[in-house]
């Protein structure tokens, strides 16, 4: 990207720093206690009341304003038409590197979100539910690309936003294991017309494939992209790798359970390996190159501590 797009980019958000951010929360009661903190943290992730209190409750209260304010533009523009309200879900998306701490943000919001009145019904479902299982993907010759764009069934996700955004009663996502690194055959994640969907994933603002396919991010309200500098994301998958091996991986089950025996030394090669090789081209190639198409931008610093958020002007 050139400077001068940077430069037009840059002048689409109003940039917020931290300090200025965390004033927003200025009198809204925390509605977690430490030990719910500490049970929405991921592996690796330094999440705590106040970064929860600072960064999260503003965002989760200006997303529930969003929402509010779409429901109602919805339930103004079928009165205008004459016809009966037919509001669907708002749709969040979280998008952003692995080990970024995306997930924990998303889980974060949606038990933030929930507590407030105009959005008490809010699921979340990640689109690792929507990866090739490992079989199709070895057909494919793909399984070394598992994460990359063509990994995944982009149809079946459009199809199933499709069916959330137009208002069906029902919509089943499939279920993605991290123990068994694979998709569980009959096995679904169920949402049932919330007030809100969150959609969380790594490349979940990527254009479409040709100019003629729908866009997932056709099919969002609000997207957040959560940066970070590559030295400290590789920093925070090494440490992630770390913990898991004295964790996760040491269940039979697990997929990863060969690492299990690994040297601390031995551990620390094979997670750069993996992050040399296939991630960190995946972040450079296909999810940072989307962060322009998000509605706000929340960049973080070394600690995972939030150090300033740029949301797009209206």
């Amino acid at each position: 990207m050139s400077t001068q797009d940077e430069t037009t980019i840059d002048s689409l958000y109003r940039e917020i720093g931290r300090a200025d951010w965390a004033r927003l929360a200025a009198g809204i009661p925390a509605p977690l206690t430490e030990t719910e903190v500490v049970q929405l943290r991921g592996i690796g992730d330094l999440l705590d009341l106040a970064e929860v209190r600072e960064v999260y409750l503003p965002l989760s209260r200006l997303l529930s304003t969003y929402a509010e304010n779409t429901k109602r533009l919805g339930a103004e523009t079928a009165a205008f038409l004459g016809e009966p309200d037919s509001t669907t879900p708002f749709v969040v998306a979280v998008a952003g590197s692995v080990a970024v701490g995306k997930s924990t943000i998303a889980r974060l919001l949606r038990e933030l979100m929930s507590r407030w009145p105009g959005t008490p019904r809010v699921e979340l479902v990640t689109t690792d539910g929507f990866l090739y299982s490992n079989a199709e993907l070895e057909r494919r010759g793909l399984m070394e690309r598992k994460g990359f764009p063509e990994s995944y069934d982009r149809r079946a996700l459009v199809s199933f936003l499709t069916e959330v955004k137009s208002g069906a009663a029902e919509v089943r996502a499939p279920f993605y294991s991290h123990v068994r690194y694979d998709i569980v055959p009959d096995a679904h994640v169920t949402v049932r017309r919330p007030d809100v969907v969150i959609v969380e994933g790594l490349n979940v603002l990527s254009p479409p494939p040709t100019p003629h396919d729908v866009a997932v991010s056709d099919l969002f309200d609000f997207s957040i992209y959560v940066d970070a500098d590559e030295a400290d994301i590789a920093q925070w998958y090494v440490d992630r790798f770390l913990a898991l091996r004295r964790g996760a991986f040491s269940n039979p089950s697990s997929f990863f359970n060969v690492f299990a025996d690994l040297s601390d030394e031995e551990a620390v090669t094979t997670a750069l390996g993996y992050w040399n090789e296939i991630n960190l081209p995946n972040l450079r190639e296909n999810v940072a190159p989307t962060r322009h198409r998000a509605t706000l931008v929340l960049k973080k610093a070394a600690a995972h501590a939030v150090e300033s958020v740029r949301l797009r002007k209206l």
